[in-house]
C-alpha cells in the first residue's frame, strides 16, 4: 500500500535495490538524451526500448503507464490541436475541420514535442515509484550535497502526492460533515472554499511543524553530516553511472553535430 505522502511503491525488485544515485542518473540521462539527442525518433525509442523495459524489470510498469498517460493525455490533445491547426509552418493539409486545416507539419511538430514530454514525465515518474525520497536525500547528503539542497529536492518530489493526500483527507472529512461536493458545477463551486481554506492553512501549519522538527534534529548545524543507514552502492553501479553520463554526452554531441 502506498504511503500517503509519496508515490513510492515499496518493493524488493532489482530496480528498487539500486542505489538512489544510479536511478537518479538513469532518469536524468533519459531526459537529457531525449532533449538533446539526434534523430526524430530517439525519444520514442528511449521510451519503448529503455523506460518501459526498466519499468517491467522493476515491477512498476502498470502504475507507471497509468500515471504517466493520465498526465500526458490532455497535453497530447492540446499539442495536436494547437500545432495541427495553427502551426505557422503548416503547408501540407491532412484534413479540414470547417474553416481550419490540420497540417502534416503541425502534426509532426506536435509529435516531436509530445514524445519528449513523454520521456521526461515517464523518467521522473519511474524515479518516484522506485526510489524512496528519504533514501535519495541520504544518498545525496552522503555524496556531499548540502543538506538544504537535498531537502529541497526531496520535498519537491513529494509535494504533489502530499497535496493530493491532504486534499482527499479534507474532502472526506467535509463530506462526513454533510458538505455537498458532487453534483452541478454551481454546487461544486460553493464547496470549493470549504476545501481550499483547510488545505492552505493545513499546509502552512505542516510547514511550520517540519521546520521545528528539522531544527530539533540540528539541520542547520555546520559541519559534515553522517547518514545512519547509507544506501548500498557498488563499483559496477559507479561505473554504470559514468557510462550513462558518457553515453548521454555522446548523444547530445551527435545532436549538436548532425
Amino acid at each position: 500500500m502506498n504511503p500517503p505522502a509519496t508515490l513510492y511503491l515499496p518493493g524488493a525488485g532489482p530496480l528498487h535495490r539500486l542505489n538512489p544515485l544510479t536511478k537518479l542518473t538513469l532518469s536524468l540521462c533519459f531526459v537529457a538524451a531525449a532533449l538533446g539527442g539526434p534523430g526524430y525518433w530517439l525519444a520514442t525509442a528511449l521510451f519503448f526500448l529503455g523506460l518501459l523495459p526498466l519499468a517491467v524489470w522493476g515491477g512498476v510498469a502498470w502504475p507507471l503507464l497509468r500515471r504517466s498517460l493520465t498526465i500526458m493525455a490532455p497535453l497530447v490533445v492540446m499539442l495536436f490541436f494547437v500545432h495541427g491547426f495553427f502551426n505557422p509552418d503548416g503547408a501540407t493539409p491532412l484534413f479540414r475541420l470547417g474553416a481550419f486545416t490540420f497540417t502534416h507539419e503541425g502534426a509532426r511538430f506536435a509529435y516531436w514535442i509530445a514524445s519528449r514530454l513523454l520521456v521526461i514525465i515517464t523518467a521522473a515518474m519511474l524515479l518516484l515509484l522506485v526510489t524512496h525520497p528519504g533514501h535519495l536525500m541520504a544518498a545525496l547528503t552522503e555524496r556531499g550535497l548540502p543538506p538544504t539542497l537535498a531537502y529541497i529536492l526531496s520535498s519537491s518530489l513529494q509535494i504533489i502526492p502530499q497535496m493530493q493526500a491532504k486534499a482527499q483527507a479534507i474532502m472526506d472529512a467535509q463530506r462526513a460533515r454533510g458538505l455537498e461536493t458532487e453534483g452541478s458545477l454551481l454546487r461544486r463551486a460553493r464547496a470549493l472554499p470549504h476545501l481550499l481554506a483547510p488545505l492552505v492553512l493545513g499546509s502552512l501549519v505542516e510547514a511550520e511543524e517540519r521546520a521545528i522538527a528539522l531544527e530539533a534534529r540540528a539541520f542547520r548545524t555546520p559541519g559534515p553530516k553522517t547518514v545512519w543507514r547509507p544506501p548500498p552502492d557498488s563499483a559496477p553501479q559507479r561505473w554504470l553511472r559514468r557510462a550513462l553520463i558518457l553515453l548521454t554526452l555522446i548523444l547530445i554531441g551527435a545532436g549538436l553535430w548532425l
